[in-house]
């Protein structure tokens, strides 16, 4: 029977290779942490200008501008899927199910028998 020994440079080892895994988990928190103040500094909104503020609010037109998005799009889009949906313009799946019993002969190609290895011979 073998009996493992344990000497100092076992434990040495185990302590260095733990306080390592530590201090990088740490030093990970502290980059992410860093990058997360650093994009939220880039995406915050800016403070708008002196001269924007001075300019008179131009009022929003009723119709859409072409190009662009309005608010008004996804709400279209989603009454007209949901109009669709309800009204019936959609497949009717048929609610009949069918399963056919097919007999196989048999095969040796799928016996099980000839798989097995004989060891007792």
């Amino acid at each position: 029977m073998t009996t493992l020994t344990v000497n100092g440079f076992t434990w040495l080892v185990t302590g260095v290779g733990f306080g390592m895994v530590i201090v990088l988990l740490i030093v990970l928190i502290f980059i992410l942490m860093g990058l997360g103040a650093i994009v939220s500094r880039i995406s915050a909104p800016k403070a708008p200008k002196a001269a924007a503020k001075a300019a008179p609010a131009v009022q929003a037109s009723a119709a859409p501008v072409q190009g662009k998005e309005s608010d008004e799009m996804p709400v279209a889009a989603i009454a007209m899927a949901l109009h669709l949906y309800f009204n019936g313009v959609h497949d009717e799946e048929p609610t009949q199910i069918t399963i056919k019993n097919v007999e196989r002969s048999y095969s040796p190609w799928n016996s099980k028998l000839y798989g097995m290895n004989n060891l007792h011979r």
